[in-house]
């Protein structure tokens, strides 16, 4: 049951209890699981900062089906899903996910998230593609002359940014400041298993006729171990930029697979740089982003 901002209703949520809020996500607790979060992804859908209108139908369950398969292709990653005592939404210490968010929930372990999205680049483009257009060089990292938007880079690159908090905005920063935020142990951690895991994940998504452009990965220390976790989202829609493997080759770098889609239509139609609300999405347009995501699913696990 959903109320009119996209929110789970909580009275469908028997025994859990709001404890944020995001763009996107909803993330509840419970004194019956402590040390446990209840990751539910709604269908909202937001770009340059905003959360926009209407939603894109499914969207939750989606994205939540896409990370867990590819927390389930990433063998030997730590992750931050409780592990299962039983099956369908049975979970760890036979706490049960509630039937209404069943398709669109996690059951997670409660992490010590660092204050870092990891960005891993493998092609030029989006915000990175306007650094370089100003300075040759994308989050202080220098890069050949002359290449153009889309073009691949000749190895991928690590262009952390800095969680900033919610109404604020993330900001690109260096390797360097990383070390200043969390250590000179725990910024190097994070870059290796970053670009790790994106060379695996752009490995088995080539493999299905997919350019895996760039992505962001988020990571906590676990409670008890300390070991660094794959937490959040991981290579969906959302956070990742998907192509088109054949089209790309003919020359068209804009058959994405993401939410490319609204922000090319917000470019459009609205400025971002205003004060102004974004205008509501037109419903063809929240129609084929619907369709790339499913798209995108089916082509990567044909399913």
């Amino acid at each position: 049951m959903r109320n009119n901002e996209g929110m789970t209703d909580a009275a469908a949520l028997t025994g859990w209890t709001l404890a944020y809020s995001g763009k996107v996500r909803d993330l509840y607790t419970s004194p019956d699981h402590p040390g446990r979060v209840l990751m539910v992804a709604s269908d909202r859908v937001s770009a340059f900062d905003h959360v926009l209108e209407p939603g894109i139908p499914g969207k939750g369950e989606l994205l939540t089906t896409l990370s867990k398969w590819w927390f389930a292709q990433l063998d030997g990653v730590p992750n931050h899903l409780a592990p299962s005592t039983g099956s369908g939404t049975e979970a760890v210490s036979g706490a049960a996910i509630p039937e209404a968010v069943a398709t669109r929930a996690m059951l997670a372990v409660t992490l010590d998230m660092y204050p870092v999205e990891c960005v891993v680049r493998g092609y030029l483009s989006g915000s990175g593609w306007l650094e370089y257009q100003a300075t040759q060089s994308v989050c202080g990292i220098a890069l050949p002359a002359g290449l153009n938007d889309g073009d691949r880079l000749p190895e991928p690159i690590y262009t952390p940014a800095w969680k900033a908090p919610l109404g604020e905005h993330d900001e690109n920063i260096s390797f360097e400041r990383t070390v200043e935020l969390v250590g000179a142990e725990v910024a190097s951690a994070l870059r290796d298993a970053s670009r790790d895991i994106f060379t695996r994940a752009s490995a088995i998504a080539e493999a299905r006729g997919i350019i895996l452009a760039d992505t962001k990965f988020e990571f906590g220390a676990h409670p008890e171990t300390g070991e660094l976790t794959l937490g959040d989202e991981v290579l969906t829609s959302d956070s990742s930029r998907y192509w088109d493997a054949a089209l790309y080759e003919t020359g068209d770098r804009t058959a994405s697979f993401d939410k490319q889609i609204v922000r090319n239509w917000l470019k459009a139609n609205w400025d971002p740089s205003t004060a102004t609300p974004p205008p509501a999405l037109p419903q063809e347009i929240v129609a084929q982003t619907a369709a790339r995501y499913r798209e995108l699913i089916e082509r990567l696990t044909g399913e």
